[in-house]
């Protein structure tokens, strides 16, 4: 791959994944058909585990939009994360920087939810965030073997 190729992939990439953070960010705190809007109490879960186990035992109850968005859409909404990171920068193309980093955004966007009272701050989400960014990541991987 030529160097100015590899530089307009770096480019579209970061162009990109800027899109998507935007995205990311209207959803994760301003989209008040996904609870968003600006709650008085704090609402919060530090057990790993539970919110997942929940969502997967109530499935009949809770419907399969409601199971989907929780616990898939936490993995697919940071699927770009962990893509286009190593797509513009070398420095992630080291798997564990990837996903270290998908964490600790997920950290941060779980804190401010908590912060500012929109949504709820959940280590069930952090687990599932980190879990997309691997997976991004392996799909990143998986397809700059395939081009070569």
């Amino acid at each position: 791959m030529t160097p100015r190729r590899k530089k307009h992939i770096q480019s579209v990439s970061g162009v990109l994944f800027f899109l998507y953070l935007a995205v990311l960010i209207y959803f994760l705190f301003f989209a008040d058909e996904y609870g968003r809007a600006p709650s008085v109490e704090m609402r919060y879960n530090l057990v790993p585990f539970v919110e997942i186990r929940r969502f997967l035992v109530y499935r009949e109850t809770l419907g399969f939009r409601a199971v989907f968005l929780n616990v898939y859409g936490n993995i697919i909404g940071f699927l770009p994360f962990g893509f286009f990171l190593p797509a513009m920068h070398r420095y992630f193309r080291r798997a564990y920087r990837t996903v270290s980093l998908s964490f600790l955004f997920s950290c941060g966007v779980e804190l401010a939810q908590l912060v500012t009272r929109r949504g709820s701050c959940d280590v069930d989400d952090v687990i599932l965030n980190t879990l997309g960014g691997l997976l991004g990541y392996l799909l990143f991987a998986l397809s700059r073997r395939l081009a070569r």
